[in-house]
């Protein structure tokens, strides 16, 4: 059904379809679709070899994705966790960008067909990443937010200063608390910081911005549908996050599923409800599949399988790294974690095994070195999961700082974080509050 469908799109559309225009090269071309963590290592790693390199992205730039949730609540402005592209790669002469859309594959004439036109490969490269799952929940989907990424952020940040603004000016007490109440789903690493950074806005901001009415009209809630918060971390860890939100007063419902939301309401599968209108999903992810890969290529629903060498199973020169990519063995059943060092580390050996391919060399397996995991909960707290070492407090969130400090791209954007932070640290200040445009639903269902 698949191949027949897109068959017939590839028909119909081909023909009006021009060609993308490209530099003239000689050498094997290269095509990336996807510019996150494991696509911009791989293009690191083939700026100075023999190969042409085309990325394809929808959006002209990077974006340091662990940091989104301090944008979505004032503590940075967009521009400081995002890097262009171009800027990215203004020293690399072999490789070259292109900003459009992937509407779907040809893996058999080695095509890609794009919004803006048709282009060729040699090897193709699939790090298209991933975005919100709400598990078919549509309601959920239309009235919530996700956090995948820097529009997402911008949203949450807007609609939640509309709805505070709204709050002053309201005499329904129920409106009030709605306005006022903020439900995040999910407890992993991004709901999680989120809880905590919205806890804080209460604590330090609203009572200097919003004298109208008490810090504790602003409830936070934290849903997990687990038993753990940070599941992917350790038993300590989990622990200690519990702990530092429950300090910093939020609300934490675990073993409970969000199963119904309104805009208004949010309905669990016991029958809780919850006024609020501000709702953050971060329970799920599911891969950005492009249109014309079949199913037979598919792992888990949403992602591409792959084998020790990061080539799509079944497919000639096509690879996939990243959150897209699932490398089944007994010790990875369901693949590696879906964060940024394992795509970063299969971007720097996939470089190598193209250049393997390329020269008929033997290529590479893929072996994962897990450098351990961080989560922050709000100023100087933090837990870390390093090899044997499990840790939390404030050496955690040092650690934490530092690490997500020097990742960032861009010598002006670590500049401008760190200064931020170092206002934050002293004064408990965000001085980004500031509503530039109108939140409403269609802002989220055009992206």
């Amino acid at each position: 059904m698949i191949e027949s469908t897109l068959k017939e799109s590839i028909n119909a559309n081909d023909e009006t379809k021009e060609q993308i225009c490209l530099a003239k090269s000689d050498n094997p071309k290269v095509v990336i679709i996807g510019g996150g963590f494991g696509g911009l290592s791989l293009v690191k790693n083939l700026s100075k070899e023999n190969v042409q390199v085309i990325l394809i992205d929808k959006n002209n730039f990077n974006q340091f994705q662990p940091l989104l949730y301090q944008v979505a609540t004032s503590g940075l402005e967009p521009d400081s966790i995002v890097f262009p592209f171009r800027k990215q790669i203004s020293n690399s002469k072999n490789v070259s960008f292109l900003m459009v859309t992937v509407e779907t594959i040809n893996t058999e004439s080695k095509t890609i067909y794009t919004n803006n036109g048709f282009l060729s490969y040699d090897y193709l490269v699939i790090a298209t990443g991933t975005a919100t799952n709400f598990f078919g929940n549509k309601n959920i989907e239309k009235h919530s937010i996700g956090l995948k990424n820097i529009r997402d952020s911008l949203n949450i940040r807007h609609k939640m200063l509309q709805n505070l603004e709204r709050a002053t000016i309201t005499s329904d007490a129920k409106e009030k608390e709605a306005l006022t109440n903020f439900v995040i789903v999910g407890g992993g690493p991004a709901g999680v910081e989120m809880a905590g950074a919205l806890a804080e806005f209460r604590k330090y901001i609203l009572p200097k911005d919003y004298p109208e009415y008490p810090p504790s009209i602003m409830k936070v809630y934290l849903i997990e549908g687990s038993g753990n918060l940070i599941a992917s971390m350790s038993e300590k860890a989990s622990r200690k996050t519990l702990k530092y939100l429950q300090e910093l007063d939020v609300t934490v419902i675990l073993n409970e599923i969000v199963t119904d939301y309104d805009g208004h309401k949010a309905v669990t599968k016991s029958g809780r409800e919850i006024l609020a209108k501000n709702l953050i999903w971060t329970a799920g992810v599911k891969g950005l599949l492009p249109n014309g890969i079949n199913e037979s290529h598919i792992v888990g629903g949403n992602r591409l399988r792959t084998n020790q060498f990061l080539e799509v199973e079944g497919l000639k020169n096509v690879f996939a790294i990243g959150d897209i990519a699932a490398i089944i063995s007994s010790e990875t059943p369901k693949g590696h974690p879906q964060v940024a060092q394992p795509a970063i580390q299969q971007g720097k050996l996939l470089a190598k095994n193209l250049m393997n391919a390329i020269n008929h060399k033997t290529l590479l397996p893929f072996h994962y070195k897990d450098k351990g995991s961080l989560a922050t909960i709000g100023k100087k707290k933090a837990v870390a999961d390093i090899a044997n070492y499990k840790f939390a407090g404030y050496f955690a969130w040092l650690l934490w700082s530092l690490v997500h400090l020097f990742s960032i791209i861009g010598f002006r954007n670590r500049l401008l974080v760190g200064l931020n932070w170092t206002i934050s640290y002293f004064s408990y200040e965000k001085s980004n509050r500031i509503i530039i445009r109108e939140y409403n639903n269609d802002d989220v269902d055009s992206q």
